[in-house]
């Protein structure tokens, strides 16, 4: 039987589709609801426990929207073993469930979260207990975690069902959210958890201190703006990548959230998921969106740009989807897949397969996108 504690942050990630950047603090999760954004950390979790159905497992938890109020939904055992002291929950609260869980004798904890919950568990637990992140958060830049909802219930079936894997010390990332949302990135190694390591399901340490070659992204944008006409609306996603294009366009840009160009002018910038589908909806001709992979990891959907919601790239369609990269960024992958994880696994089975990447002037190369969109069990 495999003893399996679980973990949720209920508010993880709620500020992705708002422009946000973040949810760390009471103002941020606060902000988030006021603007309309929807709590998906508990959703998240259910998709990577459901394919545990049938095997021996017992789940062990807190009650509430830290665990109980979503899990008991499944047809697995769970025990409520504790309580948040707060409603909504805090750090505290996450780090007292995780020690609960150690005093148990769990076999692993399993977390939904982003990297200001790993950081929560490292205080609490750090390399005594196994843990597997379920990737809930805006961004995520520790290896803690599966690279999708679905590569992290893959990992939790193979131990259900008695296979071995091998636990691997992993990085805990520190991001300075403050700084995140005004564009600078200030990440530093915070801590390592060991995490059950299976071979194209554990996420890498997001690369934030890699030199970048200004060049090749000067001969990406020029590329992309030689291409732009002036019927499209274009939806210019977040990265140093993308930002070469808007300096191209002679454009102000975000470099961590979203800007709407249409006809060289800039209609929006930083926009909200509603904002852009506002934007859309009044717009008659096509619209395409621009997006950059994060280097080391490889996620082009559902890391940092949650405003690129299923309901804002089912619209867009596969083919006006533009992928900018440099040769080395996708060098650096060693083969692995370019990885989406928009929140809707069909969607992201859709989006799998071989996809043109833009990597200089008049340059592109076929690649791979999947990996972590494939059902457990």
């Amino acid at each position: 039987m495999l003893k399996l504690g679980v973990i949720i942050n209920p508010y993880a990630g709620i500020g992705g589709s708002v422009a946000l950047k973040g949810s760390d603090g009471v103002e941020a999760r606060d902000r988030a609801l006021q603007l309309g954004a929807k709590p998906r950390a508990a959703e998240r979790m259910l998709r990577a426990l459901a394919p545990l159905e049938g095997l021996p497992v017992k789940l062990y938890g807190y009650a509430g929207d830290m665990g109980a109020a979503a899990l008991t939904s499944l047809p697995l055992p769970f025990e409520v073993v504790g309580r948040a002291a707060t409603v909504p929950s805090s750090a505290q609260d996450t780090q007292k469930a995780a020690r609960a869980l150690k005093g148990l004798g769990v076999d692993l904890i399993v977390f939904a979260g982003g990297d200001g919950t790993a950081r929560s568990l490292a205080d609490a637990i750090g390399c005594n207990v196994p843990v597997l992140g379920v990737p809930s958060g805006v961004k995520i830049h520790s290896g803690v975690y599966a690279i999708s909802p679905e590569a992290a219930g893959r990992v939790l079936c193979q131990l259900a069902a008695g296979c071995w894997a091998p636990l691997v010390e992993c990085e805990v990332r520190d991001i300075d959210e403050t700084a995140f949302r005004e564009g600078r990135v200030r990440a530093r190694h915070y801590a390592e958890m060991r995490v059950p390591m299976e071979a194209g399901a554990i996420q890498q340490v997001k690369n934030a201190g890699a030199e970048v070659d200004e060049l090749a992204q000067a001969d990406i944008a020029a590329d992309v703006a030689e291409r732009m006409d002036s019927d499209s609306l274009y939806l210019i996603g977040p990265g140093s990548t993308t930002r070469a294009v808007m300096t191209e366009l002679g454009l102000e840009s975000t470099l961590l959230g979203v800007d709407v160009v249409k006809a060289g002018q800039l209609l929006a910038g930083d926009a909200t998921e509603a904002e852009i589908l506002a934007l859309m909806q009044s717009h008659r001709g096509p619209v395409v969106m621009v997006v950059t992979a994060i280097g080391g990891q490889g996620h082009i959907l559902g890391r940092g740009n949650q405003q690129f919601s299923p309901a804002v790239v089912e619209q867009i369609g596969r083919d006006n989807i533009w992928v900018v990269a440099t040769a080395d960024k996708l060098k650096a992958l060693e083969g692995r897949p370019l990885l989406v994880d928009s929140n809707s696994p069909q969607l992201d089975r859709q989006l799998a397969g071989l996809l043109p990447v833009i990597c200089g002037y008049h340059q592109e190369i076929l690649y791979p996108v999947g990996g972590g969109h494939e059902p457990a069990g």
